[in-house]
């Protein structure tokens, strides 16, 4: 054999060798809600510093807004046409996506949902995720113990009709407080009498700010307001602020993000419950390179972990402070 032959058959080697290699690379989706909402922006960051351990190469997308279906219906069928043999995801219509999904489950594609569940939540094939639930639970505790026995009238800020995080935080959150409400499988939000005022913030500041203003009018002796997230936390202490009541209202949220700790350091959200992002996306990835290698796909619901984190602590409700709030958290810190 000459050398013009060894090196043409050395080349077709190192070529079908790495065929074999790409082939061989577990592709895995992510596709998050939006792309500038702090938690999924570090859920990101979680899937690509897992994948890159792993060896899997990551796709990655997310919808225009919160609530955006039909961009994500294009992104799981654009990643299946990709070759991604798992895809992670947040889904914004908790019933709307579930026909796309089933597609892809028919094509062999294990879809794992993250932080939000589907409606129904065997849906897919697994999830992994906070217990909204029991975040709810642990805000409305701390909530009940901060109100210090005063007659509580309360305002939400909630994410919006029918979808299940929202409506596990917030039922949640009446029952931790010990009012009456909606068990955790129930996507209606429970109205006990002790609540005055309802409003949808879709998780957004502006809106959050909106809806407080418009509670306050209907109701302006207002002394306890859950939100669905520290934005529309935030944005509710501006309205509280403007009004010259931030000092007399308390304020609960779900999320962690670092702005969010800050805002509880601050004194302007009483309390948080921390949920962990990077773990859901990590957990994700895992499930899917096992998947793509061994055949084994995931299944059922994993907790990943929530914290709450307190500006004061209070009798009888476990917290950690906001340096604990702070190592944990994601965002700019």
């Amino acid at each position: 054999m000459n050398r013009l032959s060894t090196l043409g058959l050395a080349t077709a080697l190192a070529l079908a060798a790495g065929a074999a290699m790409a082939q061989s690379q577990p592709v895995i989706g992510l596709i998050t809600k939006t792309e500038t909402n702090p938690f999924f922006v570090k859920m990101k960051e979680g899937a690509a510093q897992a994948a890159k351990a792993k060896g899997a190469k990551l796709l990655s997308g997310a919808g225009k807004t919160d609530g955006d279906n039909a961009g994500q219906v294009a992104l799981i069928e654009n990643f299946v046409a990709a070759g991604a043999k798992t895809i992670l995801i947040t889904p914004s219509d908790a019933k709307a996506i579930i026909p796309t999904i089933k597609k892809a489950q028919e094509k062999g594609v294990q879809v794992i949902a993250l932080d939000s569940p589907t409606d129904p939540a065997d849906a897919v094939n697994a999830l992994f995720a906070t217990d909204n639930y029991k975040a709810g639970v642990l805000i409305g505790q701390y909530a009940k113990a901060a109100l210090g026995g005063k007659k509580p009238v309360i305002a939400t800020l909630d994410l919006f009709p029918g979808h299940p995080v929202g409506a596990q935080r917030h039922n949640g959150f009446l029952q931790g407080f010990g009012l009456a409400s909606n068990d955790a499988k129930n996507n209606e939000l429970a109205k006990p009498a002790e609540v005055v005022c309802m409003a949808d913030s879709f998780g957004d500041r502006a809106k959050g700010q909106t809806g407080m203003e418009n509670c306050l009018q209907k109701n302006p002796a207002i002394n306890l307001v859950y939100t669905i997230n520290e934005p529309a936390a935030a944005g509710a202490y501006n309205a509280l602020k403007a009004a010259g009541k931030e000092k007399d209202v308390i304020i609960v949220s779900v999320d962690g993000g670092c702005d969010g700790i800050k805002d509880v350091a601050a004194g302007k959200i009483a309390a948080t419950s921390q949920q962990y992002p990077l773990k859901m996306a990590s957990m994700g990835v895992d499930a899917g390179v096992e998947y793509a290698k061994g055949g084994k796909k995931a299944s059922g619901y994993t907790d990943t972990g929530v914290t709450l984190i307190a500006n004061k602590a209070v009798a009888g409700v476990d917290s950690k402070d906001t340096k604990v709030g702070l190592d944990l958290c994601w965002g700019k810190k």
